[in-house]
């Protein structure tokens, strides 16, 4: 079986007709809403999409024969650095319910939340959304953003006492929380693509540097995108662990990770970095990646055939990768 981590809304426009209202009236004609119905939804996640080679969704999965599919909004559709807050936290909700929708008629989805991750909010004030999501809406996991600013100004590092009230929800609701970065608003040096790996690279250090799994050991971490660039520099960080009396992998194997990295070469270092029972199959499918690859034919985000390219692995290893990792963090036989 093969349970995907990492996969996002493919939403109806009209859920982005009502955020483009929001951010026009900026909150004076009130919270409204997106009005989305099933119908709606089925529509969307069967239309032929332009940004994923003129493939839908649904087709996308038949195709890579994925069983389960774990769905959180389009990250960098979230808008966290909007102001007032009250436009973030609408649009959330809205975001948040449209995913509940497409549960429904897609009984290969599971919810993943998205979090109203305003900064003139404190994080407390997020949390509320998570519990909606998780008791009322049977989500089971959530998406957390480490640079709500959008590039705008510094947030404080994962490590920061800041975080901890998503640290304690989370670990009192037993969900796991995917860190997955989002849009970047400023032209700048970095490229949208490489903020995101900038911001999952901190996150990874920000984590590992800090008290956090010592104050919640229960804490379940997934870092998206096999980590950012931290295993793959992960010499730079050895000195530093040694002194404080541990390796730079036992410190890694703190967190997991997702195999959405489009190269076999990328999730093959990934997961003899960190071992075979730290990764989980994500392909963020349909998205980024799904353009044809010329040399092959294949669509880049076709993870699980780069996975079925590394050799040594074994079958328990892969049962391990595409399903039994996920199915207990998740809790998904509950």
């Amino acid at each position: 079986m093969y349970i995907d981590v990492h996969g996002h809304i493919s939403a109806p426009a009209e859920l982005y007709a009502y955020k483009a209202g929001l951010l026009s009236h900026r909150g004076a004609h009130g919270r409204g809403g997106a009005g989305l119905d099933k119908e709606q939804v089925v529509t969307a996640l069967d239309a032929p999409n332009k940004s994923f080679g003129g493939v839908s969704h649904r087709a996308h999965l038949d195709e890579a024969g994925i069983d389960v599919q774990l769905v959180s909004p389009r990250p960098f559709q979230m808008m966290h650095s909007e102001s007032p807050a009250k436009l973030v936290e609408w649009f959330t909700a809205e975001t948040n319910d449209a995913i509940h929708l497409a549960c429904q008629v897609e009984p290969r989805f599971r919810g993943v939340a998205g979090l109203p991750q305003s900064m003139e909010l404190d994080p407390a004030a997020w949390t509320a959304e998570l519990r909606r999501c998780v008791t009322e809406l049977g989500f089971v996991g959530a998406m957390l953003n480490p640079d709500p600013y959008e590039g705008t100004a510094q947030p404080p590092g994962l490590g920061d006492r800041f975080w901890y009230p998503v640290w304690e929800a989370l670990c009192e609701l037993d969900v796991p929380v995917l860190l997955h970065s989002a849009g970047c608003r400023p032209p700048a040096r970095e490229s949208y693509s490489l903020h995101f790996v900038q911001e999952e690279t901190l996150a990874v250090v920000g984590l590992l540097q800090s008290k956090v799994f010592a104050d919640f050991p229960e804490l379940k971490v997934i870092v998206s995108h096999g980590g950012g660039a931290i295993p793959y520099q992960k010499g730079r960080f050895y000195a530093s662990a040694v002194r404080q009396g541990a390796t730079f992998e036992e410190k890694l194997r703190q967190l997991y990770f997702d195999t959405c990295l489009y190269t076999a070469d990328a999730i093959e270092l990934l997961i003899r970095t960190v071992g075979v029972d730290r990764c989980l199959f994500g392909s963020e499918k349909p998205g980024t990646g799904s353009v044809r690859d010329p040399g092959t034919g294949r669509w880049i985000d076709d993870i699980h055939l780069l996975i079925g390219d590394i050799d040594w692995l074994t079958d328990a290893d892969r049962a391990r990768l595409f399903e039994g990792t996920a199915r207990s963090l998740f809790r998904l036989d509950a």
